[in-house]
């Protein structure tokens, strides 16, 4: 399996924010959203290969119980599959963080879905060649129907602007049935400035429509920078 990094540190964003975690940070992504706060994942993949096996080993040297499947997108990771029943048949409480647009048949203790807004569309980004094809694959429904069904979950939408809101209330519509406390609007930014600019009119939105509101606490402890 190709990964690019795995380290230990706290929770930053959703309804496990604070709890020390080890983080499994795939390589690999199948969208290309213009403010990918991981590029080396997706833009400019790095990585190395590692084995279930010397996974598991790395998830032993850290004191936590507390796992973080994450991206890129994991979901689309060889062998993902084998790689979640082990982590869980090994006694950790596992989190997969994913966009919702692909499906494997993978365990999970807390499914943090982050359907892809148009605010991600690299319509400019590198002349927009990818344009096209991200935002035919930003949205999969039924897909997230689906993770929502199968495990704890929370809908995680990244908003850069208040306008947003009427794309995301479209998209639950389509979803149809979700838990409003289950649903966390997180301010697009990886700056402490930018995050302290929108964190107020996102608690707006929040409180007016019951969701959940998302903090980025590694940016405001680390700053952006890896290994966070």
């Amino acid at each position: 399996m190709r990964i690019n990094e795995v380290f230990f540190s706290l929770q930053g964003e959703g309804k496990l924010a604070g709890v020390p975690s080890v983080f499994i940070r795939t390589t690999g992504c199948n969208l290309r959203c213009v403010w990918c706060d991981s590029e080396t994942t997706s833009w400019s993949p790095t990585g190395f290969d590692q084995t279930i096996d010397e996974l598991l080993e790395r998830l032993s040297e850290f004191p936590s119980r507390y796992v973080v499947l994450t991206g890129g997108e994991p979901l689309i990771a060889p062998g993902v599959e084998d790689l979640t029943r082990r982590i869980r048949a090994a006694g950790y409480h596992l989190t997969i963080e994913t966009a919702g647009t692909v499906w494997r048949d993978v365990e999970c203790d807390l499914a943090s879905i982050s359907p892809k807004l148009g605010n991600s569309t690299p319509w400019e980004r590198a002349d927009g060649k990818f344009a096209d094809a991200h935002e035919a694959a930003r949205l999969n429904i039924e897909v997230i129907r689906r993770l929502q069904r199968f495990a704890d979950h929370q809908l995680k939408f990244v908003v850069g602007h208040p306008d947003d809101l009427a794309e995301i209330d479209l998209i639950l519509a389509q979803i149809g049935e979700y838990q409003p406390e289950k649903v966390l609007l997180m301010p697009e930014g990886v700056t402490t400035g930018t995050l302290e600019e929108r964190g107020p009119w996102v608690a707006g939105l929040c409180k007016a429509r019951g969701f959940r509101f998302c903090p980025r606490l590694h940016i405001a402890l680390y700053g952006h920078r890896p290994g966070t």
